[in-house]
């Protein structure tokens, strides 16, 4: 039966892991002084060898004849772990075995010896899925497991395993597989398997795997169906992946401004079925190597493209600025993180690459970029000298000539005239209703402001509250800032708005039928009391 690449080739060993030899070397050296732990935690993105590590390591702790911390291979135990017979050796998909009984299970399992090895080796694999009700029991057993036990945790999102598990663990981080490393096992793998792999096919692999060589030896897998001789133009027709060329031709576009030789390019990819989240990501990554030239022209090694790519890409980085570079990276970005949950994702594209064209259009009108250059200099120098003038008060030789000073009289600004306050007569005044509540409400908060209200009443106009009273008293206790809030808020409070209040003392007349002379007196005495408290 024809079994996966990423199946068939599985590294046996730890010198057969790729780009993990800080991890290898040291599991190696602790095998082989039997120094090993009770339990490792592995983490780390897909696959970068996690599971196998935990497998070669159970093998190799269990191995009858280990070589420097490698298992033989040749064993009953290596040969019962390589055909998945040993029973000593279990392994546990947390994502699909998350609850406490499950995990209950495995500590009761735990009591028993091995029955041919000399470990039982516990691999939990994706152990971030666990329930909490789970960590509790698996925490139990891993603060004190039996000698004959090892445990061996595997996640890709370490930030979702308690502290109390990673602190009883011997964390080991995976790093993505470098592409030289993965390009070098696919053209060894393509050699055994008998078929042609072209060097530049293996790099784009390579690129588009991301770090994980399962992914590169399942693309491989893909390309080998169909046909044996392997080529870019077979990796991008089986990935989905645009060609090379096409990507610069949208980039030379979007650079341009050329919206609608974009949108033809975009179009034309979409009819050969190449996937628009793909592509996206493609464009980013250019749009990449585009912003490492523009920050770092001598600096190759951080381009992830073809030596006869590299003078496309200075192509297109001579029509951006690096400002510009980064706008259109930013809209990629957001546009990629989008699409999983867009409706069309070829709109949200032709959208985004819209947007990108129309920045890269923009021109500096009759500016160009050493004018602009210039014209900063000599900002800067002129901030310069201000600042000098400031400190020593010397007029500087190169500063602009000021104009003569005008006399003070012609300099004054015309004063305004002071708004006239609105002149409140009797017959413009009607009785505040609300009166009452106020004085209640202001006992309450203030006693003695509201003491000195007593048989006092209020009217209004408007937005104009005149509280009228019968002391002097009230006039000078409510010209302190504490006591007019405390009668602004209430008024608020009760009212729900906003009065602008006045004050007049009213005294009472003996006589019960006042002459109009008389009030005449009063009303003008009133006026002139007229204190004004402002609330806003």
């Amino acid at each position: 039966m024809y079994r996966a690449l990423y199946r068939k080739w599985r590294p046996m060993t730890f010198d057969d892991v790729v780009s993990q030899p800080h991890i290898t070397t040291t599991l190696k050296r602790q095998i082989s002084e039997g120094k090993t732990a009770h339990a490792y935690l592995f983490t780390g993105s897909r696959g970068t060898g996690k599971t196998t590590c935990a497998r070669i390591f159970a093998k190799a702790v269990n191995c009858r004849n280990p070589h420097d911390g490698r298992p033989c291979l040749e064993c009953d135990i290596c040969r019962a772990a390589d055909n998945g017979t040993l029973n000593d050796i279990i392994e546990i998909d947390a994502a699909s075995n998350t609850g406490v009984d499950d995990i209950r299970e495995l500590r009761e399992s735990t009591v028993y010896t091995p029955e041919l090895a000399r470990y039982k080796v516990y691999i939990i694999d994706e152990v971030h899925m666990l329930s909490n009700q789970a960590w509790g029991a698996l925490l139990k057993i891993m603060e004190e497991p039996p000698e004959h036990v090892k445990f061996i945790l595997a996640t890709t999102e370490i930030h979702k395993v308690p502290l109390t598990i990673i602190s009883r663990c011997q964390r080991f981080d995976f790093r993505r597989i470098l592409p030289e490393d993965i390009k070098a096992r696919l053209l060894y793998i393509a050699e055994q398997e008998k078929i042609t792999l072209d060097d530049d096919a293996a790099t784009a692999i390579a690129r588009i795997s991301d770090g994980a060589m399962r992914d590169a030896l399942s693309i491989l897998d893909q390309c080998m169906a169909v046909s044996d001789d392997i080529t870019v133009s077979t990796v991008s027709a089986v990935s989905g992946t645009a060609d090379r060329y096409a990507l610069y031709e949208i980039l030379d576009g979007i650079a341009e401004g050329q919206s609608a030789k974009v949108l033809l390019d975009i179009d034309e990819l979409y009819a050969a079925s190449k996937d628009m989240s793909r592509l996206c990501d493609e464009l980013i990554f250019q749009l990449r190597n585009v912003m490492l030239l523009e920050t770092s022209p001598d600096n190759e090694k951080l381009l992830g493209c073809l030596p006869d790519e590299l003078k496309k890409l200075q192509e297109i980085s001579g029509k951006l600025t690096l400002d510009k570079t980064l706008s259109l990276l930013d809209i990629l970005q957001t546009t990629g993180d989008s699409m999983s949950t867009a409706s069309s994702k070829r709109t949200a594209l032709e959208m985004a690459v819209i947007r990108m064209c129309n920045i890269s259009s923009k021109r500096e009108v009759g500016v160009s970029d050493s004018a602009v250059s210039e014209l900063n200099k000599r900002i800067s120098a002129l901030e310069d000298e201000i600042e000098e003038l400031k400190r020593t008060g010397v007029k500087s030789a190169s500063a602009p000539t000021s104009k003569p000073e005008r006399p003070a009289v012609q300099e004054q600004k015309p004063q305004e005239p002071p708004k006239p306050q609105v002149q409140i007569t009797e017959d413009m005044l009607s009785p505040f209703p609300q009166w009452d509540e106020v004085l209640e409400r202001l006992t309450e908060v203030n006693p003695g402001c509201a003491g000195a209200l007593s048989e006092s009443r209020g009217r209004y106009y408007e937005n104009i509250l005149m509280i009228e009273v019968q002391s002097e008293f009230f006039l000078s206790l409510f010209k302190k800032p504490e006591n007019a809030k405390s009668l602004r808020d209430v008024v608020k409070e009760i009212t729900g708005k906003t009065y602008s209040i006045r004050a007049r003392c009213i005294k009472k007349d003996a006589s019960s039928a006042p002459k109009e002379d008389k009030v005449a007196e009063l009303m003008e005495k009133a006026r002139r009391e007229d204190i004004p408290f402002d609330i806003d």
